[in-house]
């Protein structure tokens, strides 16, 4: 089986459309506050992305150009990460790395302190705790296509490896025959 960088790249560039487009929305809402259409994508987009941006703006003064730095520096790694012919290790990297990113920006728009369902314990010190993670169809949706894309990732790997052993075998066969 042959890895096709496009699919391998469909799940990192998705994280990285809806980082852009809540960036783009944010900007759009500055020009026409008034526009409904641009308050409900913003509304939709908002939740998924916004303890991420407000670290970027904290940390690195928040102008529009350098999210869209960020975000196209981002895109041009993934992709090259994705198309990489020597080692198997950057595409399932991007696409695990990207898994473990949108489900840490869902867990923090949650407000949560663990990726978990809701759930009450107490700690062995006896200090109560509540954990809670929005499973709404937009979060459960974005982890399910992270976790078909970490499928596909560690199916191409295994046919690679596969691949690669199979081709070893046919050599250590024809190298026994000339002995």
């Amino acid at each position: 089986m042959t890895r096709k960088p496009l699919l391998l790249f469909a799940f990192p560039a998705l994280i990285l459309l809806i980082l852009a487009g809540e960036r783009a929305a944010t900007f759009l809402l500055g020009t026409y506050p008034a526009s409904p259409a641009l308050w409900r994508i913003w509304l939709e987009l908002r939740p998924l992305s916004m303890m991420f941006w407000q670290q970027v703006d904290l940390y690195l003064s928040g102008s529009m150009a350098l999210d869209a730095a960020i975000l196209t520096a981002a895109s041009i790694v993934c992709w090259m990460a994705c198309r990489t012919r020597k080692s198997a290790a950057f595409f399932f990297l991007t696409n695990h790395a990207a898994l473990l990113f949108a489900g840490l920006m869902m867990a923090s728009s949650s407000h949560s302190e663990t990726a978990s369902t809701i759930a009450a314990f107490t700690a062995p010190s006896g200090q109560p705790f509540s954990l809670i993670l929005d499973f709404t169809w937009q979060n459960s949706l974005v982890l399910g296509l992270g976790t078909a894309a970490c499928a596909y990732c560690h199916f191409a790997f295994l046919g690679e490896a596969r691949q690669r052993s199979q081709a070893l075998a046919v050599r250590l066969i024809a190298l026994q025959r000339n002995l």
